[in-house]
């Protein structure tokens, strides 16, 4: 694999499909399947290990009741995302979602203008919480306001180039 302009950080958040191009120019489009299978086996043995941020899903649980919908625009596959909602028993908390397999992947603004239709709620109502600027691009492009998030994937500095209306530097913030 030849080196990329790209690190590992700047993949988080597209599909994997759309990582693998960026991050392994050079790889064929049919050896990107073998890479799928290595980097699926390894997620699959760690990902009981990951944890959520401290205070997010109080932060959920509190936003839900307070009567916000709540939605998951994600890279990750279908599998991936109910395998996720279910471990850390978040399942109840989203009205909808949308994942890299099921429409185009970010940043195109498909994910977002088919949550807006599925739930009835007009683009200037949604707001796009993420820690990419895959995120924060796929609001611009669907028309919706973003909040950037540092304590995820992208640096502030990045993060600052999309416009966001707001940055947050912790979940409590």
């Amino acid at each position: 694999v030849s080196q990329s302009r790209y690190g590992a950080s700047h993949v988080i958040g597209l599909g994997i499909q759309e990582s693998l191009r960026k991050a392994c120019p050079t790889v064929s489009v049919e050896d990107h399947y073998k890479l799928i299978d290595r980097f699926r086996f390894h997620y699959l043995t760690k990902d009981h290990e990951l944890s959520l941020f401290e205070g997010a899903k109080e932060l959920l649980y509190q936003l839900k009741d307070r009567g916000h919908l709540l939605a998951v625009a994600t890279g990750k596959s279908r599998k991936g995302l109910n395998r996720s909602l279910g471990f850390h028993q978040l399942e109840t908390l989203f009205a909808s979602t949308r994942t890299a397999d099921e429409t185009f992947p970010k940043p195109h603004p498909a994910m977002l203008l088919e949550l807006s239709e599925a739930l009835m709620v007009p683009l200037d109502k949604i707001l796009m919480i993420g820690d990419t600027t895959h995120d924060l691009l796929m609001a611009k492009n669907a028309g919706v306001d973003g909040v950037a998030v540092t304590y995820g994937a992208h640096p502030k500095s990045t993060l600052l180039k999309e416009d966001p209306i707001f940055i947050a530097h912790d979940v409590a913030e």
